[in-house]
């Protein structure tokens, strides 16, 4: 039987709910599940993936929720935020691991709130390396937040968390394994890009060849010089490569977008 002093801190301890989008998220889905074992909920909204991701997700435990129809990423997002009713929401991908040190932040700031909104510390890795320079670390990512305090915007992509207030940072580390290998660099590239000229179509800006030129080659210079890409190494390099291969895509296609809308 529970004494008065337990039973109390048991009815005063915060709930707190995982947001996840996910999308034939197979490979790091349980590692990323598996550590989040200290929270109340989680709900995954997938968007019709073809792999094992939602037989995972519900092995382990999590409410699954299929939306095929994507919107971008801010507002899948904010589907899964939105299927939460605890008091706090933790908002990870499927590629992020919740380090221990930072599990055990999570919860003090919970229980003891300082703020209503916190920025985790994510350290990202670049097939196989841990960077801490190119402008990717130390890198602040507004994540833990108060129910109704926060929402996301509606971007495509690059969304990010709304929110009014101070922020607060947690101690530990966020765990990114974004890129695992060269054809996820490949693939990303031609995501993020394509992704990046849709929105900047739909909000009518314009690209053309000399801007996409220019806008990746300053890309690649602030990257891999005054972001300190140079001391990453081989990795640096690379990531300032990608970084304007990125830009620059990005740039052509909306100039392309743009061409194919004067002939119609």
């Amino acid at each position: 039987m529970n004494s008065p002093q337990t039973a109390s801190a048991s009815v005063q301890r915060a709930s707190l709910g995982v947001a996840i989008i996910a999308l034939n998220a197979q490979p790091r889905l349980a590692q990323c599940l598996e550590a989040l074992r200290f929270a109340d909920d989680i709900v995954v909204i997938d968007g019709g993936s073809a792999d094992e991701t939602v037989a995972i997700a519900r092995a382990l435990g999590a409410r699954v929720v299929v939306e095929p129809d994507w919107p971008g990423f801010g507002r899948q997002k904010n589907r899964a935020v939105a299927a939460l009713d605890t008091d706090w929401i933790l908002s990870i991908d499927t590629d992020e691991v919740v380090t221990p040190e930072l599990a055990a932040s999570i919860r003090q700031a919970i229980d003891s709130p300082r703020a209503e909104v916190y920025s985790l510390d994510r350290l990202s890795s670049f097939c196989g390396h841990w960077v801490r320079h190119s402008g990717w670390y130390p890198d602040w990512v507004p994540r833990l937040f108060k129910r109704g305090a926060a929402r996301f915007s509606d971007d495509l992509v690059h969304e990010r968390l709304v929110f009014d207030g101070r922020i607060e940072r947690l101690a530990g580390h966020l765990l990114h394994y974004s890129y695992d290998d060269f054809e996820t660099v490949l693939r990303k590239v031609d995501a993020y890009s394509s992704a990046g000229a849709r929105q900047r179509h739909a909000a009518g800006k314009r690209g053309g060849f000399a801007r996409a030129v220019l806008r990746g080659f300053w890309a690649f210079v602030r990257t891999y010089l005054l972001r300190g890409g140079i001391l990453d190494g081989r990795s640096g390099f690379m990531i300032a490569v990608f970084n304007a291969e990125t830009v620059y895509y990005r740039f052509l296609k909306l100039h392309l977008a743009r061409q194919g809308d004067r002939k119609h």
